[in-house]
């Protein structure tokens, strides 16, 4: 009888973290470490608008069989020129709109925006 309850709450604990979800505990951990991902192929930025919260960082990967760069209107941030298979990251850590593009092809256009930590106020 025993041995069936400690059965038994360990299917519910497991219930309660699966339906926790991918945002829960290890989760969490897994989603920090990795960068969020903008591809770069047919001549666009995929996506063209991410939002992402202040410290996320973002990786920038060349799809495309011609060379691209990735370079904010403001100037916070800008890659070296990235060949096929080529990839740059950038680390947000303050909130606001990052609008940028590539330089060598000026109707290449995307947009990061980056919200509080703990979401928009």
């Amino acid at each position: 009888m025993i041995l069936k309850r400690a059965v038994l709450a360990a299917l519910a604990a497991a219930a309660m973290f699966a339906a926790a979800g991918p945002g829960a505990a290890a989760g969490e951990t897994a989603a920090a470490a990795s960068p969020t991902v903008v591809d770069i192929r047919n001549f666009q930025f995929q996506p063209a608008t991410l939002t992402v919260t202040a410290g996320t960082t973002v990786m920038w990967k060349n799809d495309d069989g011609s060379p691209h760069s990735v370079a904010a209107q403001d100037g916070s941030f800008r890659s070296e020129p990235l060949d096929t298979k080529d990839s740059y990251s950038f680390t947000f850590g303050k909130p606001g709109t990052y609008v940028y593009g590539c330089t060598f092809h000026p109707m290449m256009l995307g947009k990061i925006v980056v919200e509080p930590k703990g979401g928009a106020s």
